[in-house]
């Protein structure tokens, strides 16, 4: 079972992905939580080893999408695990800058329950296959 991390601070988005990642069939454990910082601290709480992915949301109170990619790349605990940045931001520079602190890749967050299911595919497809 694959353990993934997802990270934002709208309830209903957390639930829609984990609807759109349970509906892939991947035998996955899905931990959520609602900022950078209390990622961190389940991940340091963690005993069942690395996730095999985390889910990023952009926009977040107490530590963004930003400052928590810089701080898992920066650890070498944490600095291999593939990180997916989900934003409704589309703008060039802030892209840009998901890319140079480390992360996988960067997508649009859905805007219909349609879309959300196709990204549970993309995601099953590229990072938990």
């Amino acid at each position: 079972m694959k353990t993934i991390y997802l990270v934002d601070d709208d309830q209903d988005d957390r639930y829609l992905i984990r609807q759109a990642l349970e509906q892939t069939g991947v035998p996955l454990e899905v931990v959520e939580a609602e900022n950078g910082l209390e990622l961190l601290s389940l991940i340091q709480q963690n005993e069942k080893g690395s996730p095999a992915l985390i889910l990023l949301d952009m926009n977040m109170p107490k530590m963004n999408g930003l400052e928590t990619a810089l701080a898992l790349k920066a650890d070498s605990r944490t600095n291999a695990i593939p990180i997916v940045m989900i934003s409704t931001s589309s703008t060039q520079a802030l892209i840009e800058s998901a890319y140079q602190v480390g992360i996988s890749s960067f997508l649009i967050k859905p805007s219909s329950f349609q879309e959300f299911s196709s990204l549970g595919g993309q995601l099953a497809a590229r990072f938990l296959s």
